[in-house]
């Protein structure tokens, strides 16, 4: 009897065991706040698009509610190292006011506003999905374990990759698109997205908080989200005044 007990283990555990050579696989727990993740971005997403498309006081009161909501974050963070009042304005106004500044002015030019802030947008999405995406499937070395321990350096790839996609189709799409300096554009924007998706991380290790906020639910607060355009933004408008050109693409 207990030889069949133990034969019985054995063909059940020959049934559950993955093959020698299968890859390992993802936990469970890697995926758990896709779901809302991707319930949130589908809500605030295409709001955010239709307010970029309307552009003027529309879109400039978009992104001055969320600077405000983003400073507010800021304010809050500070106060778990007690930080002075006049250092906390000072640092969170160099972290914040230069994306601010920088995403109002990218939109403000009536022909090509639009489609220039839009590629921006597209770009700092595409890395942070395509970041998300290939560190849970790849995993592998830790990017900035001291910073962050959960990105990794496929993740940093494959958000790269996807960044300079986004400047590929954009070219491929547009009569007399330049395919090369297009990838390479939208790959430094993706690029600067990445640092300040890591400088964001680095603040909140330093204040000991594990999110800035709880505005969005499976992103965490405004700063978790935008941190990334933060860097992007002011990169973006930078390459625009260099170039000279009406958008990037082109």
């Amino acid at each position: 009897m207990q030889g069949e007990s133990v034969a019985l283990a054995q063909g059940r555990a020959s049934i559950t065991t993955d093959p020698p050579n299968a890859p390992p696989r993802l936990p469970a727990s890697a995926w758990r706040d896709l779901r809302l993740r991707t319930a949130s971005a589908l809500v605030v997403g295409p709001l955010g698009l239709a307010v970029l498309w309307f552009g003027g006081t529309a879109w400039q009161w978009l992104i001055a509610l969320l600077t405000v909501g983003m400073a507010a974050e800021w304010w809050n963070m500070c106060g778990h190292r007690a930080v002075p009042r006049l250092l906390r304005i000072a640092t969170g106004a160099s972290y914040i006011l230069p994306g601010f500044i920088s995403i109002i002015w990218l939109r403000e030019d009536a022909t090509n506003g639009f489609h220039r802030t839009l590629f921006v947008v597209f770009v700092v999405w595409s890395s942070d999905i395509g970041a998300y995406l290939a560190g849970r499937l790849f995993g592998g070395p830790k990017l900035a374990p001291r910073i962050s321990p959960g990105k990794t350096r496929s993740g940093a790839a494959g958000g790269l990759l996807c960044a300079m996609s986004i400047g590929l189709i954009a070219a491929a799409i547009t009569p007399g698109g330049h395919l090369i300096s297009a990838t390479l554009i939208a790959g430094l924007i993706g690029i600067a997205s990445q640092f300040g998706d890591l400088l964001e991380s680095a603040l909140k290790r330093y204040f000991g908080v594990k999110d800035s906020g709880k505005t969005i639910p499976g992103h965490g607060g405004l700063l978790d989200r935008l941190d990334g355009m933060l860097l992007a933004a002011p990169v973006a408008a930078i390459v625009l005044l260099v170039s000279g050109e009406g958008v990037f693409w082109r």
